[in-house]
């Protein structure tokens, strides 16, 4: 899908695009798929904030997302392809031949009227999704589970696809976004193809207000603060951080600060980590 961009109307307008939603279906949400969505705005159960920046956006509701895919050997076929507030990529509802109804990520040229089914006898064609035994090697990926029946972890923001590599002793070999090499259990799911809305990293947000729309507030520098509240407070004028390197509002680095436990039990999964040479 494309992105749209406005005339230079107002300083807003001028650095603003949008994507080009002409792609969907102009339906309301499947109503039997939708659920309550609370607002916690960066707080925990005790009510304090965890999370800084969050609050306020606009009210959505949860669209049930099926990504466990276990209705194996029974056709689907695409109603709508729809909007989720919820996510980057689309959705797209699919009826199945017994009636059920189930939402699903849309993968990139997936067209309403589509065929769509799961298991291990399904076609490798965009949309379906097979357990990673029945995909060849080299197929272009998203959806995939981590653990076998837990429902896809990996490769499901728009645009994103992992590639299977090799298959050896009961696991799989992934590339993953990131550039990550994996091994996944094979008998893990994982569906064909791209996740659609390939445009989403190159729209611009273009004015503060549309940020607020979507639930984030503004981010104070810690060089404007006093020292009471943050390490780079203080001072005269404009004031160098003073330390080696800038840190977070805690005292901790905040360029290349390493957060992973040591000895974490998937390490020995990992056999190459995204940024190693």
């Amino acid at each position: 899908m494309a992105i749209k961009v406005y005339k230079p109307t107002t300083n807003a307008r001028r650095n603003m695009s949008v994507t080009d939603y002409s792609g969907l279906s102009k339906v309301a949400p499947e109503k039997s798929l939708l659920e309550p969505l609370k607002k916690n705005s960066g707080r925990n159960s005790y009510g304090r904030i965890t999370v800084r920046h969050r609050g306020g956006g606009n009210r959505r509701k949860y669209r049930v997302i099926d990504f466990k895919r276990q209705k194996f050997d029974v056709e689907g076929t695409v109603l709508t392809l729809e909007y989720d507030p919820n996510r980057s990529a689309f959705i797209a509802l699919v009826e199945y031949t017994d009636g059920e109804k189930a939402y699903i990520i849309a993968p990139q040229g997936l067209k309403v009227g589509d065929k769509v089914s799961a298991g291990l006898n399904a076609d490798i064609k965009p949309g379906n999704a097979l357990p990673l035994t029945a995909i060849p090697t080299g197929t272009f990926i998203h959806n995939v589970e981590l653990y076998p029946g837990r429902g896809a972890q990996l490769a499901r923001a728009a645009g994103n696809m992992a590639q299977l590599m090799a298959k050896e002793n009961g696991m799989a070999l992934l590339r993953l976004p990131s550039g990550e090499l994996r091994n996944v259990p094979e008998n893990c799911m994982a569906t064909i193809g791209q996740v659609g809305n390939t445009d989403h990293e190159n729209v611009k947000i273009g004015k503060a207000g549309r940020k607020r729309n979507m639930g984030i507030r503004p981010t104070v520098r810690g060089s404007v603060m006093n020292p009471c509240d943050h390490p780079h407070g203080g001072g005269e004028g404009k004031s160098p951080v003073g330390r080696p390197g800038p840190v977070t509002p805690w005292g901790k680095p905040a360029l290349g600060y390493k957060t992973r436990k040591t000895h974490k039990a998937s390490d020995k999964l990992i056999v190459k980590r995204r940024n190693s040479k």
